[in-house]
């Protein structure tokens, strides 16, 4: 499975930068400036995607699956209710493979992330760079303060809307099926975005990327429950769950080690290695055999620390349950979206909305 480097966070570094820097007076100026030229730069060079399917010069694999991405917005808007404005109808060739690097951090003792306020967005627990350099700066920074850090690529963002998000040809790298889940998952951020809750709000756009692309490629024309495509899409979105189900339970082994009050920092983080060290002896053993489609090798062969954990916390949290209140709808994605948009506001924690996958209630 070809998914290089792009699925770890979904930095929202253009609504921030470029619209609202007057109004972050919490941020750094010279980030705001920085990742403003870069965003700028982007929309920029922003081509219709009818004008990119008509050129002569466009490659015969960047066609196809532009027209993929016009097509995702359509199942989206027609089938799920999302309103897409004009996202993802025009297309920026970057000059390299990865759009930006993000920082995250943690405390060695904590499965918490260090967090950053931002205009409408509120508190993020990471932050975009465009240059290595500068995102390499800031992760030096974080550990001399004594904090877990982790840096890592993203090919994709949402502006939730408030600007004419391109398709990038980062997102392109990847295969038909991870193109469209992609477009699926940003567009489901402009449907529900709740400000501060960074885990709910990817974990619940990982769960519709990937039950929107199965739905996509397994009822479009030319499609079909016996497609590769549809049965490649059902694989990854039961391997997804897998692996929230084990990167949950990992979570709960280091809490009750960190809550523990008789230990001290330097006793938790001597100690967070052996439960580090079981935690790979089942992903080896128990997970990997079962998985049909994806490896997760980016988790596998990273370092461990909870800013790495968090890393991936964010997008696979409790996606068995996102999967049992689909099954509770009797498998409606658009009456999900639309539910759990309604009551969003009514819970402090929007995961309180989420029956438990065990009992289904």
């Amino acid at each position: 499975m070809r998914v290089p480097r792009r699925r770890w966070v979904r930095a929202v570094l253009a609504l921030t930068a470029v619209s609202l820097a007057a109004s972050c007076v919490a941020c750094s100026p010279v980030y705001v400036v920085k990742a403003g030229i870069a965003e700028a730069r982007i929309l920029r060079a922003r081509r219709p995607i009818p004008e990119v399917l008509a050129d002569t010069t466009t490659d015969a694999d960047t066609r196809g699956k532009l027209a993929y991405v016009l097509e995702a917005r359509r199942f989206a808007a027609e089938e799920l209710g999302i309103d897409v404005g004009d996202s993802y109808t025009q297309y920026t060739k970057l000059d390299r493979d990865t759009l930006a690097l993000v920082v995250s951090a943690a405390p060695k003792d904590q499965i918490a992330p260090v967090t950053w306020w931002f205009p409408i967005v509120g508190r993020v627990p990471y932050r975009g760079f465009f240059s290595e350099e500068d995102a390499l700066d800031a992760a030096a920074d974080l550990q001399a303060d004594g904090y877990d850090t982790y840096v890592r690529p993203t090919a994709a963002f949402s502006t939730l809307g408030w600007f004419n998000d391109p398709i990038l040809s980062s997102v392109l790298a990847a295969d038909d099926v991870e193109v469209v889940e992609t477009v699926l998952h940003e567009l489901s951020h402009q449907h529900l975005f709740i400000p501060g809750q960074v885990g709910f709000n990817e974990s619940f756009a990982t769960f519709v990327g990937r039950v929107a692309a199965i739905q996509f490629f397994c009822t479009r024309q030319g499609g079909g429950p016996d497609t590769v495509k549809c049965l490649r899409a059902q694989a990854r979105w039961r391997d997804y769950q897998r692996f929230s189900v084990f990167l949950d339970d990992f979570i709960d082994d280091l809490e009750g080690l960190y809550r523990d009050p008789s230990l001290t920092l330097e006793q938790k983080v001597e100690r967070r290695e052996v439960v580090f060290a079981e935690a790979l002896a089942r992903f080896d053993t128990d997970l990997v055999p079962t998985f049909e489609a994806v490896t997760f090798a980016g988790f596998r062969n990273a370092p461990l620390n909870n800013a790495t954990l968090l890393g991936r916390v964010f997008y696979y949290n409790r996606l068995p349950d996102f999967n049992a209140l689909l099954a509770q709808h009797g498998g409606n994605l658009g009456a999900v979206l639309d539910d759990l948009k309604a009551h969003s506001g009514t819970v402090a924690d929007a995961f309180d909305l989420l029956p438990t996958a065990s009992t289904g209630q």
